[in-house]
């Protein structure tokens, strides 16, 4: 056993936080679908590059993790930055001039977005998890996904406040005025600035991918068999049935699934919410960012829960949450509407954390990402059905409404449907939750290391 004391001072563990923080905080974020639509694209080319990525996503997610498995996480985490540097170079340079390449290049940048987030998913996480078990230190996983989680969203707040203050010309004239700089500013001059930026990041991403090293704890699997990528495709079939075999794992992703897919998509409409409830489009960086401060608190939290209650208390606890924030969000408050929101939103975080820390303890190391990669084919595919179902009902919602509201105007209606949706959600959620906690109770209540 190493003599280190401390997971920090691994190595792999130091660039694993970094690599989180450089690759997902991105500077378009606050301004990414309308960043799309100022370079010339309809709203329609824009939902078909959404569906191209997470089309990718779905398809490379656990071919990937099991790859990881096999030749090496640090080699699938390297392939992750360089694509992220290519994706982010093509946004970067492509003229902005012949519509059609530009969206034929923006595809192809999908593309290579779905990939690098498949190639890092899981990856990421058993490089470090490893590298701390090797280290006798694995018990310290909470503590390190803690910090993960501050470092994080402190760099959600510098992505999200930076990338919208630099697209915007009129507050970077106000800007250069204010230190006595005539600088004039266009939207041509910066539409770029927040991609040139993630670029930037995305250069750092590849070269902290270089300097981790790989790792490797003998669990009886020989080395020759994890060297063939052939054996990777038996390591999905191996993984997927041991999931299936494994009534602890199965129903923490499951759970994870209903509670993912439910915030995530309201996550998506947050926007039409807060408009609905009277908050200026002007206030939304400063929301993401208030969301992201979360992060500092919701982490330590969760280890803390983690320490003190067993992982079908923890479930419950953010089930709770997630169906204060459905509850309270049906009475769209004006303004007030904000808490129930933020409090499902919050929630993320614990999920994050708790599938984290419970699968990565309750898999064995030769085939840990690719059931963290499983657990990312579950949550994607959770949250494309709930969308597919949404639609549906936003359909049905909308045709019915204008038939008997047939003086509301297109807002009014687009509106009035929304809100109608609400309480759906947390009929779907009360429900699936019974149908979980019906299946999987007894399973959550033992000890994860005795569903090994």
């Amino acid at each position: 056993m190493s003599a280190t004391s401390s997971p920090y001072q691994i190595s792999n563990v130091r660039l694993f936080i970094i690599f989180r923080v450089l690759f997902n905080c991105r500077f378009y974020y606050p301004i990414f679908s309308i960043l799309f639509l100022d370079f010339g694209l309809t709203l329609s080319q824009f939902a078909i590059l959404n569906a191209v990525w997470a089309a990718t996503i779905v398809l490379c997610e656990v071919p990937s993790g099991a790859l990881a498995d096999t030749i090496g996480r640090r080699n699938l985490l390297v392939f992750a930055g360089s694509l992220m540097v290519i994706e982010i170079g093509l946004w970067s340079f492509v003229p902005a001039d012949n519509l059609t390449l530009l969206f034929w290049v923006f595809v192809l940048n999908r593309i290579l977005s779905g990939m690098a987030e498949a190639a890092a998913s899981g990856a990421d996480e058993a490089l470090a998890y490893d590298s701390m078990k090797a280290a006798g230190l694995a018990k310290h996983w909470p503590h390190v996904l803690e910090r993960q989680g501050q470092f994080q969203a402190a760099g959600f707040v510098i992505a999200m406040t930076l990338g919208g203050v630099l697209y915007d010309p009129a507050l970077l004239e106000k800007i250069a005025g204010t230190l006595g700089s005539s600088l004039e500013f266009s939207r041509d001059s910066t539409l770029r600035l927040p991609i040139y930026l993630t670029l930037a990041t995305a250069i750092c991403t590849l070269l902290t991918t270089l300097k981790m090293r790989e790792v490797q704890i003998d669990e009886g699997v020989a080395a020759t068999e994890k060297s063939t990528t052939g054996a990777a495709f038996r390591l999905v079939w191996q993984a997927g049935c041991w999931i299936f075999r494994t009534p602890f794992v199965l129903g923490l992703i499951l759970f994870g699934l209903l509670y993912d897919s439910v915030v995530r998509m309201l996550l998506t409409m947050a926007s039409q919410y807060y408009r609905i409830i009277g908050i200026p489009e002007g206030m939304l960086g400063i929301l993401g960012s208030a969301l992201s401060l979360f992060g500092f608190v919701m982490p330590g939290l969760a280890r803390r829960l983690s320490e003190k209650h067993t992982p079908l208390t923890n479930l419950l606890f953010t089930a709770a949450l997630i169906f204060l924030g459905l509850i309270g969000m049906c009475f769209v408050w004006p303004w007030v509407g904000i808490v129930p929101a933020l409090l499902l939103f919050s929630s993320m975080f614990l999920i994050g954390f708790f599938l984290s820390h419970y699968l990565n303890e309750a898999t064995s190391s030769e085939q840990r990402a690719t059931v963290l990669s499983f657990k990312g084919l579950f949550l994607n595919l959770g949250y494309g059905l709930i969308g597919f179902f949404y639609a549906l009902l936003l359909a049905n919602l909308r045709g019915s409404l204008s038939d008997q509201l047939p003086q509301l105007g297109e807002e009014g209606i687009k509106n009035l449907v929304f809100v109608e949706s609400l309480p759906w959600f947390s009929g779907y959620f009360a429900c699936c939750l019974f149908a979980l906690l019906l299946f999987f109770t007894r399973s959550m209540r033992r000890k994860q290391s005795d569903s090994q």
